[in-house]
């Protein structure tokens, strides 16, 4: 995957004065052991702020963009903390638990300096990141470190972002025209161009030496008959163009993601649809979002730095009809009815995460729309359509609100292996509570038709990224036992 960034973590001990620093220092030669190769060991251990200074400075010399603070005993409330105000990526820190041994020289009650570290980084109003129960032996340790590394993958990615978007929102679909101040608070750049701009820029990509490697690029990926010949060449040129203007107009960003506008006049302008070319760029780890959906570009972003996979935006689409679910899934999943419905969008969602069967084909609803009725589809070819394999799934979206507040949610659950008889790219889902969850969260919080979906179970990582960045309303599909704020006890 490229477009999204490498974690080198490194670790720095702390130890207050009046305890042993030989209890922190072998505690932490004891994570590096356990952890094996990729950990960088700062062996400079931190007791006063002129030590906190000298190890910033030796993990930032060492290449690290995220730490791990250890708490090797009950540590220096003041320099362990000015460790995060110094270094200027994401900080994790963890505390060592009893166990060595010795319970008179060999304590070092970290469990109780964790509480002090907690305050002192309120008091100076620095983020750092806690795990759910942050203490722990070598072993439970290494297990943090490495559940840490997608959540600051994410942080750094999202740090370093551009959204480049092309087009206006579009009118009709208000649900794309959400606040970006929320974006800005973030610390993402934007830049918003025309149509115009981009199909400029597309034709002065007229006879580029490098599209005769991306046709062949592409009729690899798809094979013969899934693909239409004639086409391959004008999608060829439009991912070059994005390629290109992602680089030319990265700034002083370092990752790129794209939000665009693919109709109505895209297709019978540059001859084509988008989708297909989206698809590709998302499997590199660039997403292109569909309709100039912003915050889906960025949601798609953090899915992608959470698994370094690809991963896709689709519509919340429509419900199972009760004959498939009928002959398909009762009796053989443990689902209701209501649990599932169809994750559609016209063609955007990488060949990887799709049926072997998945070719590219032809957006009919844009057929019925644009060209004359009865005719052979033209410019309107260009989708990646089929079945969307089955896979564990996470459902989730970043969000504004119309006060300009940040909300999001996360959904588990899978793609079943269940024919959908439709179009366009398109799969069966399934999430506990479903039903409920649509009711009372997604209608009732008044979020978008276009959720962003990552192939794996990873709310938790989702769950710390939103936390990390201030998110205070994070919806989740919630049992039965546990009822929404505005669902009705007596329904």
């Amino acid at each position: 995957m490229m477009n999204i960034p490498e974690v080198k973590m490194g670790i720095i001990a702390v130890s207050r004065d009046c305890f042993p620093i030989a209890l922190s220092e072998a505690r932490r030669a004891a994570i590096v052991a356990a952890y094996g190769e990729g950990l960088y060991e700062c062996k400079v251990t931190v007791e006063n702020e002129k030590d906190a200074l000298a190890a910033v400075a030796d993990v930032k010399a060492a290449g690290c963009n995220a730490l791990t603070v250890f708490l090797g005993n009950f540590g220096p409330e003041t320099p362990e903390t000015l460790i995060a105000q110094k270094f200027d990526g994401p900080c994790m820190y963890v505390a060592a638990a009893e166990g060595d041994g010795d319970m008179i020289n060999g304590r070092g009650d970290a469990y109780c300096g964790m509480l002090n570290c907690s305050y002192n980084l309120g008091m100076r109003h620095l983020k750092a990141y806690i795990p759910e129960y942050p203490v722990g032996t070598a072993e439970d340790i290494v297990k943090m470190i490495k559940e840490f590394q997608p959540i600051a993958r994410a942080i750094l990615g999202i740090k370093s972002l551009k959204v480049i978007t092309f087009g206006p929102r579009p009118q009709d679909f208000f649900a794309c025209n959400a606040p970006i101040k929320g974006l800005y608070e973030l610390g993402i750049e934007i830049e918003e161009n025309s149509e115009l701009d981009l199909l400029v820029s597309y034709k002065e990509h007229a006879g580029d030496p490098r599209i005769k490697d991306v046709v062949a690029e592409m009729a690899a990926e798809m094979g013969e008959g899934r693909y239409y010949p004639d086409l391959c060449e004008r999608m060829a040129q439009f991912e070059l163009t994005l390629l290109d203007w992602a680089e030319a107009h990265k700034g002083a960003r370092e990752y790129v993601v794209f939000a665009d506008k693919c109709w109505p006049a895209f297709p019978s302008q540059f001859g084509f649809e988008p989708c297909y070319v989206n698809s590709r760029l998302a499997a590199k780890g660039i997403p292109v979002a569909c309709e100039v959906d912003i915050y889906g570009a960025v949601s798609e972003y953090i899915g992608a730095c959470v698994t370094s996979d690809a991963v896709t935006l689709l519509d919340i689409n429509n419900s199972v009809p009760q004959y498939i679910y009928d002959e398909d899934i009762k009796g053989k999943y443990d689902y209701t009815l209501t649990d599932t419905f169809m994750g559609f969008h016209c063609g955007n969602t990488p060949s990887c995460k799709m049926c072997d069967s998945c070719a590219v084909k032809y957006q009919l609803i844009q057929h019925r729309l644009l060209e004359p009725a009865g005719s052979e589809p033209d410019f309107t070819r260009g989708t990646l359509e089929g079945d969307i394999a089955a896979s564990d799934i996470t459902f989730y979206r970043l969000q504004c609100d119309s006060e300009g507040t940040l909300r999001a949610y996360i959904a588990q659950g899978e793609v079943l292996d269940v024919p959908t008889r439709s179009f366009g790219g398109i799969g069966i889902f399934a999430i506990p509570e479903m039903g409920r969850f649509y009711r009372h969260v997604l209608v009732q919080k008044r979020y978008p038709h276009h959720g962003a979906v990552a192939f794996a179970h990873c709310g938790k990582a989702l769950f710390e990224v939103f936390k990390y960045f201030g998110v205070k309303d994070i919806a989740y599909n919630q049992p039965k036992s546990l009822p929404y704020a505005t669902e009705n006890p007596w329904a």
